[in-house]
């Protein structure tokens, strides 16, 4: 049985709003179970000196300065398994350049060891809260939505929907096809994005294909009177060899460098890529894709953390847009209540499951929908989210209209339109064809979004 620390890190007088209006410690609500056999709080306890100051044995070198900074249990409701510690800001590593705070500290300390110790059955991270002290030392955003809105020549409050796609087949597209794909959805959409794994296979090597996509960019842009968007993938193991890729796509882009964004996997990459990308390209927009995140975050898993820990983790580190999943509305595991994670990386005043958070100003994050979605899936998304201000990358949505790609993004700036005029969305196929053409192109969601949709636009197989 471990050694019962309770009394030294645990202090269940102190009070959740004092300690928030302090401002001097970060916050941490997790799910903990203890193994069979050990109590709740000599586990939480274990578990908050694990996290801090702890050691296994009483050690020689602790001096009265050391307990000071011990993180606290302040929270124990074992029926609901809700464990909540208390970490003093001053153990939290900062940089030696310019005394900011990094995430992987963060990371270290309130998700660390802790989460393998032998009287934890599971812990899972489920929410923070940042004082405002911790805000100020964070990088936030460079860029953000709006960024893009005044590009694609839009207001820059509420600019709305930016349709997007991914190119498909997410591997095995030579240059020149890569290209035209591009060039096609470009004809009717707003935004594309590299799917994560492409980069710079040998039958596509990035030198050839970013001066193909580049052109494909301008003639689109020439054709249409538009300004066209390109989230470019520039993830690597290496700092060296992700700036040389950023740098050859901006060269290449030349003029049209605004207009190329940055994918990074930010979860399979680690917060060191994120921060690179951020810091080292202020100008451009942030992606963060999060690839591999489910194996953490999932909700069958019990450790870990969730997928709104990762996003609001992901606007600390200054992500300009991370992927949120589709609410329930497409493919990917997740619910109508995943809008908690919209709103807490958008908002500057927002509610998280355990803690409330002001962000001070700190830059938005946009939430960017992707998996599964198509037009017909479109307005009931935005009437559940309660706003159309994201980007959503629809790769079958575009690419498999009865039509052509064009018409694909079109139809998904018609679900948009049809949502903001509050139409009914039969109705408004009746007028706008290339969202009519959806139900046809998708005809299981149809049936299952709007039984009966054959007869009333007068559709016969």
């Amino acid at each position: 049985m471990a050694h019962d620390q309770s009394s030294r890190y645990a202090d269940l007088t102190l009070k959740e709003e004092d300690l928030i209006a302090a401002g001097k410690h970060i916050l941490v609500a997790y799910q903990m179970k203890p193994q069979p056999g050990h109590g709740y709080l000599a586990t939480a306890a274990h578990f908050a000196a694990e996290s801090s100051t702890g050691t296994n044995v009483e050690v020689s070198t602790t001096d009265d300065f050391t307990k000071g900074v011990d993180a606290l249990v302040y929270h124990i409701d074992e029926a609901n398994e809700d464990m909540r510690i208390a970490y003093p800001l001053e153990l939290f590593d900062r940089n030696m350049t310019d005394g900011r705070m990094m995430l992987v500290s963060f990371l270290t300390l309130a998700i660390g060891n802790n989460q393998g110790m032998g009287d934890v059955e599971h812990a899972k991270m489920v929410d923070f809260h940042l004082p405002k002290r911790a805000i100020e030392l964070f990088d936030g955003p460079a860029k953000d939505i709006s960024d893009l809105w005044r590009i694609l020549d839009r207001p820059v409050v509420d600019g709305g929907y930016i349709a997007g796609t991914i190119i498909k087949p997410k591997l095995g597209l030579r240059p020149e096809p890569f290209a035209q794909a591009a060039y096609e959805f470009w004809l009717g959409g707003d935004f594309i994005k590299n799917d994560e794994p492409q980069g710079n296979q040998v039958f596509a090597p990035l030198k050839k294909v970013m001066p193909l996509v580049a052109d494909a960019m301008k003639r689109a842009q020439d054709e249409t009177g538009e300004a066209k968007l390109f989230s470019a993938n520039i993830t690597a193991d290496d700092h060296f060899e992700m700036c040389a890729r950023a740098d050859f796509i901006l060269e290449t882009f030349g003029e049209d460098a605004d207009k190329v964004a940055f994918l990074v996997d930010g979860y399979v990459g680690g917060p060191g890529m994120i921060t690179t990308a951020r810091r080292q390209y202020p100008n451009q927009y942030l992606h963060y894709h999060r690839a591999g995140h489910g194996a953490v975050t999932s909700p069958s898993a019990k450790r870990g953390y969730t997928a709104f820990v990762l996003a609001k983790m992901s606007r600390l580190q200054g992500a300009s847009g991370i992927h949120v999943g589709t609410m329930g509305y497409g493919k990917m595991e997740g619910g109508k209540d995943d809008r908690d994670i919209a709103y807490m990386i958008e908002r500057d005043s927002v509610d998280g499951p355990v803690y409330h958070q002001e962000w001070y100003g700190m830059k938005p994050t946009t939430p960017i929908i992707s998996g599964g979605m198509n037009a017909l899936r479109l307005p009931g998304f935005f009437e559940n989210l309660g706003h159309a201000n994201v980007i959503n990358t629809a790769g079958g949505g575009a690419y498999g209209h009865i039509d052509s790609p064009a018409a694909g993004a079109t139809s998904l700036r018609q679900a948009y339109e049809c949502w903001k005029a509050g139409a009914d969305p039969i109705e408004f196929a009746k007028e706008h064809k290339e969202f009519a053409r959806a139900f046809e192109s998708f005809p299981h969601d149809a049936d299952a979004i709007f039984p009966g949709w054959r007869e009333k636009l007068g559709v016969h197989k």
